[in-house]
């Protein structure tokens, strides 16, 4: 998994969606900023980040987290991540409530 072509797509969708005039990302001490610049209220904002986040996601076992971090004027800046879910993947002995060898 690529997660290269994850955010390629995430990009690109959203600076196709209508209302933004510009989306993209800057790593800052390798966390990622997504900076969206538009006209669109706030919370129509966050619903395409989740949208289209959420379509670049489909068919993979990764989840996304979007942290608003400040706004100026038009432009909105979110801290947002993919990741890959923190589980456990072998059995080690101590009888934990989570096995997978409980697993369904």
């Amino acid at each position: 998994m690529d997660l290269n072509m994850i955010w390629d797509f995430f990009i690109d969708q959203l600076r196709k969606e209508d209302g933004i005039v510009d989306a993209h990302v800057k790593w800052s001490a390798g966390i990622p900023f997504i900076y969206i610049t538009s006209n669109k209220e706030k919370t129509d904002i966050e619903y395409s980040i989740k949208k289209w986040s959420a379509r670049a996601m489909r068919g993979k076992r990764l989840h996304s987290d979007t942290i608003f971090f400040r706004e100026e004027k038009s432009l909105y800046v979110y801290r947002h991540r993919f990741y890959v879910p923190q589980e456990k993947m072998f059995c080690c002995g101590n009888l934990c409530v989570d096995c997978v060898r409980l697993r369904q």
